[in-house]
Formats: structure tokens, sequence, C-alpha cells
């Protein structure tokens, strides 16, 4: 495409197996495009058909799609002789010069080999989707007639991109780069804190392109995905809708579930220490236990700027009535590890009568972060938890002291 004959409304259509490069894929291009027409789908068959029933004006696919692979799709659009020819962005794991010299005779538009250099892809796809000098805005658009609070927030749960970021992402990715690449544990320092970014690197290592066993924590999963992949979700974290939250209030509101989340995992990754525990995971349930309420507070930013009313009433209200079943929902949805999901349970209640000692340490690291710091340990020290694990009152005095 040149300018002359961009479109007003471009139609696109991105063909991506692994849904989380499929959700960033889609920001990435959002993000230069608002106003852009998207298809997405997760396999070749899919887009084989799409492309039979619409036309596009641009098209990013992987090599790698199951059924109608990414190379054999640029084939079938190159075989249609559009002039001028339909711009095509192949993406591929394969960076051999066998493979490049495959793909070339079809003329892709751009070849990207994986991990994206997100830079690189955004400018091809400003210099595709816009004309020089070009911005284009778009209105978040305005509440239906009607609708109520409770009624927006049922509507959102199941659909939620999840909570608001309590990291600068750019700042914690350019701290964690040095001289030969990316410092893993650096990386883990600067981003350990953030429920989302936890939770979307957990998902993403364990989606469909990732075998082995469950990741149930964030050391591990940065470990399992390469590098610069972790870097990319990371980043693309930021090009979403209200990552930032807006209003005062419910940025206190966010305040204090973070500080929460945090001082519960801090308290649960020294008990599981000092026990001799998986004190990683314990951590891991701990940071994510209150995901569910910090998506609802992003989800009231939206409901905020579509023009509803919203004051500290309303936004605790919402949060006892959808906190918990956001949380549920989006840890289904992303499919954390069962073993996880019930870890994060096990940090509001004990049910049952068989408790792992994980269970009763994020469960009593939890009690530990809700107390004031006017209320003192001794009837937490006689708690059934704190018995059940053998902690005392000095050794939790040491850990609230560490």
């Amino acid at each position: 495409m040149t300018a002359v004959d961009l479109p007003a409304v471009p139609r696109v259509l991105i063909a991506e197996a692994d849904p989380w490069s499929r959700d960033l894929l889609k920001q990435v291009l959002l993000n230069v495009r608002c106003d852009a027409r998207l298809d997405v789908c997760a396999d070749g068959d899919h887009a084989a058909a799409l492309l039979r029933e619409k036309s596009y004006d641009l098209i990013l696919a992987d090599w790698e799609l199951a059924g109608v692979d990414g190379l054999s799709l640029l084939r079938s659009v190159r075989q249609q002789r559009r002039s001028p020819a339909l711009p095509f962005i192949l993406l591929s794991s394969r960076n051999d010069s066998a493979s490049v010299r495959e793909a070339l005779p079809l003329a892709p538009t751009a070849y990207l080999t994986r991990p994206l250099n997100m830079e690189s892809l955004t400018q091809r796809l400003q210099d595709l989707l816009l004309n020089e000098g070009e911005s284009v805005y778009c209105e978040i658009p305005a509440l239906a007639p009607g609708m109520t609070l409770p009624a927006f927030l049922e509507q959102r749960r199941e659909v939620c991109d999840g909570a608001p970021l309590r990291v600068d992402v750019k700042a914690a990715v350019h701290r964690s780069l040095g001289p030969e690449g990316v410092d893993l544990q650096q990386l883990e320092d600067q981003v350990r804190m953030d429920p989302q970014i936890t939770a979307v690197l957990i998902a993403a290592a364990n989606s469909a392109g990732y075998h082995g066993t469950p990741v149930q924590t964030l050391h591990a999963a940065l470990n399992k995905l390469v590098p610069g992949q972790s870097m990319n979700l990371i980043l693309g974290l930021a090009l979403k809708h209200n990552v930032v939250l807006g209003d005062s209030g419910l940025v206190a509101y966010a305040e204090r579930h973070w500080q929460l989340s945090e001082d519960s995992a801090e308290y649960a990754r020294r008990l599981a220490r000092m026990l001799e525990l998986d004190h990683q995971r314990c951590y891991s349930a701990c940071i994510l236990h209150r995901l569910g309420d910090l998506a609802l507070l992003r989800c009231l930013e939206d409901w905020r700027q579509g023009g509803g009313a919203l004051d500290d009433e309303a936004i605790g209200e919402s949060l006892d009535a959808f906190g918990a079943a956001y949380g549920s929902a989006l840890r289904t949805r992303w499919r954390l590890p069962l073993e996880l999901r019930q870890l994060i349970a096990a940090t509001y209640s004990l049910e049952g009568g068989v408790y792992s000692r994980e269970a009763l340490v994020v469960n009593l690291a939890t009690q530990m972060a809700r107390l004031t710091e006017h209320e003192g340990l001794q009837e937490l020290a006689g708690s059934k938890t704190a018995r059940l694990l053998k902690v005392g009152l000095s050794e939790l005095t040491r850990v609230r002291k560490t």
C-alpha cells in the first residue's frame, strides 16, 4: 500500500497460533490504528476461509500455523496476482537461510523472526497503515443508554483484560538489559511485585506453545519463555487500554490492594523459607490473590470514562460484589495451573480437613498482612493455621521484622 491507496478504515487479518502472541500482535496493531477492523484467528484453515470471504488491506500470519501454514497462505494470496500486491507480514521462528530462501520468492512484505523486534514491527505497521505524519484518534465509546453499574460489571467479567500495571514496564525492561542481553534475575526483581505481569507471564508459559511441567511461578515462567518473548509480552501490556488508572479514588484502592498483595507475598516467602517449603510458589499465590479486585478497578475506570458516575461507595460495593468473581474468571480463562489456583484459594480460606503446608503458609501470610500496625501477633500465633504449621509468636515476630 502507498499513501494514495490507504483505505479510510483498514481491514487486517491476524493469524497466530499462540494466544498471548496473538494478543500482543493485536495490541501493537491497534496502537498504530485504533480504528482498524480486525479479524483474529488461531489456525490456518480459519484464516484461509476468511481470505475467501473478505478482502483485506494487510495480513500478519505465523508460518507455523496448524492446518494451512502461513507460507501456504502467502502463496495463495500471491497467486491472486492482486495489483498492488496485498501487504503480507510473515512471522516465523525459523531464522535459517534455507527458510528465508523458501519464503523470499513469494515476496512477503516483511519476514520477521521471533522474538519479534517490537520497534521494527511498529514502524512497519505505521508505514503500511498511516500516511506520513498521520495519526488516528479513537473516542472512548459512551455507555449504552440505561446501563447500570452492576450490569456493566457483570457484562465485563468474562472479557476483562486483567489488572492495571503497578510497574513502569519500559523502565523495568531497560534496567534489566545488559551487554549480553536480558538479565532474567534482574527482570524478575523489577516486576515480581506486579500481579498483572506475573499472571500474564505464567499464563503465557503454560500456553499451547510450551509443554512440560506446569509453570506456577514468575521465576519458572521467565526461564521457560524466550527472553525476547518475555520482554515483548511485558512491553505489550503497556499498550493496552487503561493500564494506568486515572481516577484518584480508584488509584487509592489499587494502592491498598497492591500493598496487601506484596506484604502477603513477602510474609509467605519468609515463612516458606523458614519451614523449608517452596517459597516461590507461595510468593506467586499471594501476589496474585488480589488480581480480581485490581481487574475490577480497571473496569471501573472504563465505566467512568464511558460517562458513568463513580464514588467511593460505588467502588467499595463493586469490589464486595464482584471482586472474587473477577479473580476466579481470570484465573480460569488464562488457564493458570490448577495447583496454583488452589493455592490462591487458600489465601482466603481453608476448606476440607487436609491442608498442604504451602496452603497453610499462604493463609497465615495473608492474615498477617491484614493486621494493622496496632494489632499484635499474639492472637494469630494461637490460631489453628499457626498451630498446624507449628509456628509460634517468636517465629511470626521474626517474619514480620525481617
